[in-house]
This record gives structure tokens, sequence and C-alpha cells, in this order.
């Protein structure tokens, strides 16, 4: 009778414990590409990352500044559509290390089959694990450290796609602007060379003089298909970037010119506190400091502690008291703790290498950009110059004091002077963008991971 019951209260146990179960749902890889055709597909929709702030939709009917194409490089980067499971699993380590393990429940029923006594014998126990309550804590708070650095790893990597969308939209804007003063002086060229030629079959032309001409004409030509070549690799470069055809063109505006700082010591010093990568190494590294902790607690020996009960099969009950122990005398935790330790002083040494890198790098970049901006000064002014001498020639030539080819001459440097111009403005924009990442200036107020989840590491 008493087996009977127990038997029903098995049952229903097992029942119960197989309605809380997960079950399993079939999810099939996709079968085709995702790639849009045009902006007015993909996400334009900008997130509110505050409590009193609203969403922001970005308007694709208009010329696009490149921060904007930043922020949709973000919004639709097909490798930034990972984020949200690198989170999760971030969270379900935590979640994992939040659950203690099960109390172990033993049960022992052994049939009478013979001999003196009277009854079967029935014998239960009910034991948990001490370790794991004693370490509990140092587990959560490392599995804590983990899901922020997760975020902030993920929060430097959107920094790092959103700078080079808007890096690839400063070269295409400055090569749509070099195509173009190479198109002004491609002209000029071919309509020198077709005046030459004209001159030239008249007989009033010595043949020599178009070689120079042709020479140029060539050069002119060779430059403006590399950079057309260019312009194509840039805007395929951007249209993977943000999830777009290969094809798809869009309208970018002019860059802001670029915010120059004279000098990076204030911001280098707070960079740990305020570069995503940085912040995610130093979260890292704290998990590590928790990893030996609880390396160290855990030469603790596998402790249980419960209690037992039952009946022997004359009838006679008893309960007590019982404990599990392992014996530390071969395994006493020394190779989970060489094996932490280890691990801290990697993460110790790539922190200090990163946290070099970063500062050295901001040093270079500082230098190279201070050396642009004094040259494209330079520039600028041999430009105003060379336009001005193109101007005076160009009267000149109408007032019949100055030859067609010398005029050209005047126009193609002033032109040439121009490209220098470009030039440099686009080199200093390049390096103003990457020296504001290397001091993590401009990252956009958001936060992956809500504070709450992260609450005291």
């Amino acid at each position: 009778m008493l087996s009977s019951r127990l038997f029903r209260a098995g049952a229903v146990g097992l029942m119960l414990s197989l309605a809380g179960c997960a079950t399993y749902h079939a999810l099939p890889p996709p079968d085709h590409a995702n790639l849009k055709p045009g902006l007015a597909q993909l996400d334009l929709t900008v997130p509110s990352r505050g409590t009193d702030g609203a969403a922001r939709k970005i308007d694709s009917s208009k010329p696009l500044a490149p921060s904007d194409v930043g922020m949709i490089a973000v919004l639709n980067n097909p490798d930034l559509a990972a984020e949200p499971g690198q989170l999760d699993a971030a969270r379900a380590d935590l979640l994992s290390e939040s659950l203690l393990p099960n109390p172990s429940v033993g049960i022992a029923y052994a049939f009478l089959l013979g001999g003196a006594a009277t009854n079967d014998s029935l014998g239960l126990s009910i034991a948990q694990d001490i370790r794991s309550i004693l370490t509990y804590d140092l587990r959560v708070k490392a599995a804590k450290a983990r899901l922020a650095q997760v975020s902030a790893s993920l929060l430097w990597q959107e920094w790092q796609v959103a700078q080079k969308a808007r890096l690839l939209a400063v070269d295409i804007h400055a090569d749509e602007r070099e195509l173009a003063a190479r198109g002004k002086e491609l002209k000029l060229l071919n309509d020198e060379v077709a005046r030459v030629r004209a001159v030239t079959a008249a007989g009033n032309l010595d043949i020599t003089v178009e070689a120079p001409l042709l020479a140029a004409q060539a050069g002119a030509e060779s430059a403006i298909a590399a950079t057309r070549m260019t312009l194509l690799k840039d805007w395929q470069s951007l249209d993977a970037l943000i999830g777009l055809i290969p094809s798809a063109r869009f309208a970018i505006a002019a860059p802001e010119p670029a915010k120059l700082v004279d000098d990076i010591g204030p911001m280098v010093k707070t960079l740990p506190a305020r570069r995503p990568d940085l912040v995610a190494l130093r979260l890292g590294y704290q998990a590590s400091q928790l990893d030996v902790r609880r390396a160290i607690v855990g030469q603790f020996p596998a402790f249980s502690l419960g209690v037992a009960g039952g009946w022997d099969t004359s009838r006679v009950y008893s309960a007590g008291p019982t404990i599990n122990m392992d014996l530390p005398i071969f395994n006493r935790n020394q190779g989970v703790i060489a094996t932490a330790r280890a691990s801290r002083s990697q993460l110790r040494a790539e922190y200090q290498a990163r946290l070099d890198d970063a500062e050295g790098t901001s040093k270079a970049l500082l230098a190279r950009e201070q050396m642009t901006e004094a040259n494209l000064k330079n520039a600028q002014s041999a430009s105003k110059e060379a336009d001005s001498l193109a101007d005076s020639a160009l009267r000149a030539y109408h007032q019949g004091n100055l030859g067609l080819r010398d005029l050209t001459d005047y126009q193609t440097t002033a032109l040439e002077r121009q490209l220098d111009v470009l030039g440099y403005q686009r080199t200093l924009q390049e390096t103003a963008l990457a020296l504001s990442i290397e001091l993590g200036v401009g990252f956009p107020k958001t936060m992956l991971v809500s504070p709450s989840e992260v609450k005291n590491p």
C-alpha cells in the first residue's frame, strides 16, 4: 500500500517537473540575401536613449550628413545584427550563475523477502551542496561584470562601424569634388588640344607643339579613371556596410569642418573610463579578479549537508544529519587557481598594451593633424594666388595680350592647386575622425545593457 502511494507521488512529481521544461522549436537558416535596394527600405529610426527624449527618423530625401550615414550604418549593419544574440548569451550565463544547484534527494526502499523481520525498509535523504553557496556571490558578480563587458565591447563595435561609415561618406564627397575638378582640367586640355590640332592642320604650327599637351591630356584621363574607380569602391564599401545592394546611391552632404584640438593630455588621462573597448577590458579584468578569488575559495572541499531518515525491517524509526565531503588529498583546486591567475595576468598585459597603443596612436594622429592643417593653409594660400593669376590671365587673353596656350597653363595650374586643397581637406577630415575614435570623443550616450542588470558587479 505504501509503495503504491510512493509510486503515485513520484509520478505526479515527474509530471510537474516535465510541465516546466522548455520545448524545442526548429529555426531554419535564411535561404536568401537580405540586401535592400535603397534607403527607403532600411531602418531609419534612431531610438531614444533617454527617459525624456523622443525617437528621431532620418530624412533620406535630403542629402545626408556623414554623421547620419554613420547612424544608419549602426541601425542596419549586417554584422551588428548579431548583437542581441551575444547579449542574450551573456544574460544566459548570468542566469546560470545566479541559480543554485538543486538539492539531492534519495529514496531507498527494500522489500522484505524473508527472515525474522516484520516489514519492508525505507530510507529517505535530502542534501544540499554547500560549496556552491560559498562561491555564489563571487560567481554572480563575475557574470555581471562579463555582461557589462559584452555590452561595452558591442558599443565599441557600433562606434567603429559608425566611424567607418562616416569616413566613407567623407571620402565619397571628396571623390566627387575631385572628379569634378579633374573633369574641368581635362576639358581645358581637350579644348586646347583641339585648337592646336586645328592650327597645325592649317600649317600654322609645328606638330611637336602638340606632344606636351597630349602627355598632359593622357595624365588627366588616367587620373580621372583612377578617381572614378576609387569612388566606385568607396560606394560599394558603404553599401555593404549599411546593407544595401552594391549599385545603391544617395546624396551625401558636405561634411562639417573638422574639430581640431591642441592638447589631448586631459582626454588621454580619462581614456580608461570613457573608451568602450578599454572599459570592456577593465570589466574583463575585474571578472578575472573575481575568478581568482572564486578559485581560492574553491579550495574548500566539495561539501554536502543534509538529513536522512526512515525505518528498518524491524520498524525502528531513525533520522539525523548527513555530511558528504571530499578529502583534499590529491586535488586542492590548484589547477583551477593557476589557470585563473594566468588568465588574469594575460588580461592585465592586454589592457596595458591597448592603453599604450591608444595613447601612442592619439599623439601620432595629433601630430599628423597639426602638420596637415599647416599644409592645408599653405595650399589654400597657393590656390588663392593661382586663382588670381588665372583671372588676370583670362583678362589678358581677352585683351589680346596672352596666347591661348599660356591661358590654359594658368587655368590648369589653378585647378591643380584646388586639387591640393581638396586632398589636404580630405586628409584632415580622415585624421580628425581617426583621432576622435582613439580619444573616444563623440560616443553616443547609449547603453546596450540596463544599469539594473549589472548593478554591484
